[in-house]
């Protein structure tokens, strides 16, 4: 246990520190995921062909294309845009991207795509028939959507949406390869220096565990405000 004390003589406070990186990755890839799923999900809803020919091409590719090649993608072909770019007007250094944004900009897009059908399928599940009586008592478009639309569609998507943060704090393992210190790459750098590798993977998996677990607990109270007043049978 010395290993995982706080201090110079253990890991505990990098370990800490890497959990909050890991969070903020995670928080941060969700809520970008949430506007890409929901314009995601209004394309695919539109009545125009193309938005919805471009909103399911978004969602296939990338829920068929492996997390770690799209994060790859990202941070190598990042760079070479960004040279691209700056070239034009005339700069011929290298220029890195940082870490922190590729990894929340890479999950959140992979998230997007999840996120996109789970607010699209919240969306279809609205009973048509409260639209309808909202309509037929002179709500407005606007009063409508903020009265049925969001309190129903929150209410349908929280519990998939609540799989997609989980997969946001899993996925955030993978951006070690691009060097940013979270959990995983926290770990991995500990097992190399003190040739403990079973001690420092087992922390690892006891710190995402118990991120998930709070993570579980919060969406399920969650999950009850939003049903507040709807009749179960």
């Amino acid at each position: 246990m010395e290993l995982l004390s706080w201090g110079d003589r253990g890991w505990g406070d990098e370990l800490f520190r890497a959990t909050l990186m890991t969070l903020a990755v995670a928080a941060l890839a969700f809520l970008i995921g949430l506007v890409f799923g929901t314009a995601g999900a209004a394309a695919k809803l539109s009545r125009w062909r193309v938005a919805r020919a471009a909103a399911d091409g978004y969602t296939t590719v990338l829920r068929g294309v492996p997390d770690l090649l799209v994060i790859y993608l990202f941070y190598f072909g990042g760079s070479s845009v960004l040279m691209t770019i700056a070239s034009m007007f005339g700069h011929t250094g290298f220029i890195g991207v940082d870490a922190f944004t590729t990894g929340a900009i890479a999950i959140a897009i992979i998230n997007g795509a999840y996120s996109t059908e789970v607010i699209r399928g919240a969306v279809l599940a609205v009973p048509k028939g409260e639209i309808e009586a909202a309509r037929a008592v002179g709500m407005s478009d606007a009063l409508l959507f903020r009265r049925i639309m969001i309190p129903q569609v929150l209410r349908f998507a929280l519990p998939g949406l609540g799989n997609v943060w989980q997969l946001a704090l899993k996925e955030t393992a993978l951006i070690s390869v691009t060097g940013l210190v979270e959990i995983m790459r926290q770990s991995t750098i500990a097992s190399g220096s003190t040739k403990k590798p079973f001690t420092f993977f087992a922390a690892a998996a006891v710190l995402y565990l118990i991120l998930t677990t709070l993570s579980t607990w919060g969406f399920q109270r969650a999950e009850t405000w939003s049903a507040r007043g709807v009749r179960r049978a």
